[in-house]
């Protein structure tokens, strides 16, 4: 471009915007003594409200004493919850206490209270014009309900059982007084409740007493009638007679079994040694024998003598053989002794056995007894349940109606309740505060000053600066001549094949020619003219075709002819790979529908204003009947916005966060059939950390779609290198041909992308009226 535009290349010149505040000082300075002032005034006239406050704790007050004897040893301790104690702040603010509260302090006849009292004209005149509602519509108790809750606030202190009253009133005296009147009222209406409660217990208790003693006397009649009838004699451990002597006799049956079983073993044992002539000295009971213990001593004897004769004797000297012979008998007396033993155990046996039989007759007998005893104790213990737990009940009531007719008779109802801290006389209002009142009105009125004035500055254009960087040159001194005006395409063609030429100086390409410049050089290389002497009049300059955002010109001195401009040598160019062709959007839907191409990649290096032609092109796609989606990348939303009415949406920084899924992400085009998906509200840093997903995203949209055009804003190759595959086109938005679009179309074609085709959106505007009825994707 030869012509910049200045509007566009400009800044805020801080310094000169801040010190236009220094330049309206006295201004700023009078609005904000004049605003503070009036809040002076307003503060210091308006009315004073006052604000008193009564503390009331919510805790048990039986004492150690007087606590009914059945009652829980914890019952001390606080049993309300915060459900509890916000039930009691609901009661505490109920109509009926304020209803005592107002009836007793008469504020009524208050004009606080009441607006129909001493009511105002202009209140009058709203009324006769039906601006406002007429007070005298509403019964009075409740106009002064209504205005004791706009003046109350009961609230539960956090983490404690304590109950906050507060009230404003414009008399001190009053909110005083009536926060303690509402506590007041509460205890005694909590009071009155329990008197009620312990009177109506009284009452139904007596009657169910007289009831019960009845009940009791005749189920204690049934148990003893029951038991001599069925002849159930108690004996010990709370058993029947029948049980405890099947117990006893079921003892004495097993110890008969035990020693019978012993004397036959004993027997059986003496009789095998008689028989076998075995030892009898390892029997117990031939050891317990005296005789025979007597008749083994003896022997003992003997036999000594005879050891003592048979080391001076023979064997059949007389004496040994006396000695012997009287051994001999000896161990007969033992065997015959053994055997009375023997026989004395066998009876033993026989009368143990006697004793069993007899026994098990008497325990079959018993056992019928008992079983029959048995199922007569199964009813006998229903009666007695029955009579135990009507004693019982009859115990727990007459308790309780002692205790409740103690209570009424003393008037003793002790409040879970107490006045904790009393409200107090304020002595300064809390409304209005005179101090902060001016501050804020003074802060926000220097703060309102500033801001008027700095936009004030900012409007004006003052403030404003040429960027840093940019060219202005002046519009009688930079001018084009008729013969260097080139088309936008021609013009790119050539500005893109001279850089390809100076980037690849030192590449071989397949093919160069040599060419002469048709066209003289530009505008800025020139030389300057002569000027020949000033004229009177100034002519205007001809022009034989359209110069580059260029005003007619006119000259005060009359110009000499120029030179004859100079013919360059020819010189060696070398032809780009790519020949690129400038189309319109029809062209490029034409393009993407004749070729098949699944994804169509736009970039815009000249911002926002040149996504539009990813735009229009995905309509014109849409309206021949193919499925398309739109997928704006840019920054900004450019693509997206034109599509959808206001409003944020989700969008594929959501998709790409997982925040969202394909259904949320997917809109409808207001003015077409084709989808789009914004870029959607989540955070772009933490969707950018998912950028690797962009593939799999692509291949899913091109596989329900016919075609995905993507909008990427002023990418690079890199940038949309994660985006391409199968069936792609890489298009050039331009809106005009300038060294930016130039530069993006040289670095384009060299990463890889010859086939790039440019397209401009100039000539088509969006339609103006909404498709009806389209909001999303189905």
């Amino acid at each position: 471009m030869s012509v910049q535009s200045a509007a566009a290349d400009v800044d805020v010149d801080l310094r000169q915007l801040f010190a236009s505040l220094g330049r309206n000082w006295l201004r700023i300075l009078v609005f904000v003594l004049v605003v503070t002032g009036l809040a002076f005034v307003a503060a210091s006239f308006a009315t004073r409200h006052y604000k008193a406050q009564t503390q009331v704790e919510i805790a048990p007050r039986e004492s150690v004493y007087t606590r009914p004897a059945s009652s829980n040893p914890d019952s001390d301790k606080p049993i309300l919850d915060e459900q509890g104690v916000a039930t009691q702040v609901q009661i505490i603010s109920s109509n009926e206490i304020l209803k005592q509260v107002a009836q007793k302090l008469g504020l009524s006849r208050l004009p606080e209270f009441d607006e129909t009292i001493d009511m105002s004209s202009l209140s009058r005149v709203l009324i006769l014009l039906g601006l406002k509602n007429d007070p005298m519509d509403v019964p009075a108790d409740e106009r002064v309900l209504k205005k004791m809750r706009e003046k109350l606030n009961v609230y539960g202190v956090e983490k404690t059982r304590i109950i906050a009253i507060e009230f404003s009133s414009e008399d001190p005296k009053l909110a005083a007084a009536i926060p303690d009147a509402i506590a007041a009222a509460y205890i005694a209406g909590q009071g009155a409740a329990k008197s009620e409660s312990n009177t109506a217990a009284a009452d139904f208790l007596a009657p169910e007493i007289a009831d019960l003693s009845k009940q009791v006397r005749d189920a204690e009649a049934k148990v003893a009638a029951y038991r001599s009838q069925s002849d159930l004699l108690m004996g010990g451990n709370n058993s029947t007679l029948a049980t405890q002597q099947l117990a006893e006799l079921s003892t004495e049956l097993s110890r008969v079994r035990a020693n019978r079983a012993a004397a036959e073993g004993t027997a059986e044992s003496v009789r095998k040694a008689l028989q076998n002539g075995g030892s009898l000295d390892s029997l117990p009971e031939v050891l317990s024998s005296d005789l025979i213990q007597r008749l083994r001593e003896r022997q003992v004897e003997l036999r000594a003598n005879i050891a003592d004769l048979s080391t001076t004797l023979l064997d059949n000297h007389p004496r040994i053989r006396a000695a012997k012979s009287q051994l001999a008998d000896l161990d007969a007396q033992i065997r015959s002794e053994a055997q009375k033993i023997m026989k004395g155990l066998a009876m033993q046996a026989d009368a143990a056995k006697a004793r069993e039989s007899q026994l098990v007759a008497d325990v079959n007998t018993l056992k019928a007894a008992s079983a029959q005893a048995g199922e007569q104790q199964v009813g006998l213990d229903a009666l007695q349940r029955d009579a135990a737990a009507k004693r019982q009940q009859l115990e727990l009531y007459l308790t309780n109606y002692r205790e409740a007719a103690s209570r009424q008779d003393r008037n003793y109802i002790p409040v879970d309740a107490r006045i904790a801290s009393p409200a107090s006389v304020p002595a300064e209002p809390y409304f209005p505060k005179v101090g902060p009142i001016v501050g804020a009105a003074a802060a926000a009125s220097l703060l309102l000053a500033t801001v008027f004035t700095l936009l004030r500055e900012l409007f004006s254009g003052r403030a404003m600066r040429p960027a840093r960087g940019a060219r202005f040159e002046p519009i009688d001194e930079v001018m084009m001549p008729p013969a260097a005006y080139q088309e936008p395409s021609t013009r790119l063609e050539t500005a893109v094949a001279t850089e390809r030429a100076n980037r690849t100086a030192d590449v071989s390409w397949p093919e160069t020619v040599t060419e002469t410049p048709a066209r003289p050089r530009p505008a800025a290389e020139v030389e300057p003219v002569a000027t020949a002497e000033p004229v009177a009049e100034p002519e205007p300059l001809a022009k034989s075709e359209p110069l580059t955002k260029s005003e007619p010109l006119t000259k005060s001195e009359p110009v000499a002819e120029p030179e004859p401009m100079a013919v360059p040598e020819p010189v060696e160019v070398r032809r780009p790979r790519s020949v690129l062709g400038e189309i319109d959007v029809e062209k490029a839907a034409e393009k993407l529908i004749a070729s098949g191409a699944a994804r169509a990649i736009f970039v815009s290096p000249e911002g926002d204003e040149a996504a539009a032609s990813a735009v229009l092109v995905a309509r014109e796609v849409s309206d021949a009947g193919l499925r398309v989606l739109l997928l704006d990348l840019t920054a900004s939303g450019a693509a997206s916005r034109p599509m959808l009415d206001s409003g944020l949406f989700p969008g594929i920084t959501n998709l790409l966060a997982s925040q969202a899924q394909f259904s949320d992400v997917i809109h409808g085009d207001l003015y077409s059939d084709c989808h789009v998906i914004p870029v959607g509200t989540a955070d772009p840093v933490r969707a950018m950390r998912a950028a690797d997903r962009l593939p799999i995203i692509m291949q899913s949209l091109t596989t329900a779609y016919d075609l995905v055009v993507v909008e990427c804003g002023p990418a690079d190759a890199q940038g949309i290198s994660r985006l391409g595959g199968e069936a792609t086109e890489v298009f050039l938005s331009m809106l005009e041909a300038d060294d930016e679009v130039t530069q993006a179309a040289v670095k384009l074609i060299e990463s890889g992308y010859p086939d790039l085709t440019l397209v401009t959106p100039l000539g088509h505007e969006p339609p103006g009226n909404p498709v009806p009825g389209r909001r999303s994707a189905a």
